[in-house]
């Protein structure tokens, strides 16, 4: 029984490995996405258009960007992973139920698919963090946790 379970269960550098995978896929998407919604960069509306097609105050559509661009960098690199995976968890619940789900779940039709998508791999990185793979080892042994 032991060789089946070793044969499906992936060792400590796989997971690790994986969960760098995710956190790359991740956290290139909320920089990017971050940065237009931020700072205005690659064709994105800045925080004033993004705020005025969400019908909301500037400051929200800043900190939604903010939410999104130190989240995303906070996943890339491995560094404060949970504090920048509930930053995309609450952007995610907040793109799912104010914009996408009406729309269904199909992302051509404008639905959730894309950011429930994101929200799930959040609520994961939220709960097994960065892994070994990542710059958390150069903090603090006081600040790792975060």
């Amino acid at each position: 029984m032991d060789s089946l379970t070793s044969a499906v269960t992936p060792g400590r550098a796989h997971l690790n490995f994986a969960l760098l995978c995710i956190r790359i896929a991740s956290g290139l998407a909320f920089i990017y996405h971050g940065s237009g919604i931020l700072f205005g960069a690659f064709g994105g509306p800045g925080p004033e258009k993004f705020a005025g097609f969400m019908h909301l105050p500037i400051l929200i559509g800043a900190l939604a960007g903010l939410a999104e661009f130190a989240g995303g960098i906070a996943v890339l690199t491995g560094i404060f992973t949970r504090i920048g995976a509930a930053c995309i968890i609450i952007v995610m619940l907040g793109a799912i139920f104010l914009v996408h789900l009406p729309h269904g779940y199909d992302l051509s039709k404008g639905g959730m698919e894309y950011a429930l998508t994101q929200l799930l791999i959040a609520i994961a990185l939220f709960l097994t963090r960065a892994g070994d793979y990542s710059l958390t080892r150069l903090l603090p042994g006081s600040l790792r946790r975060l």
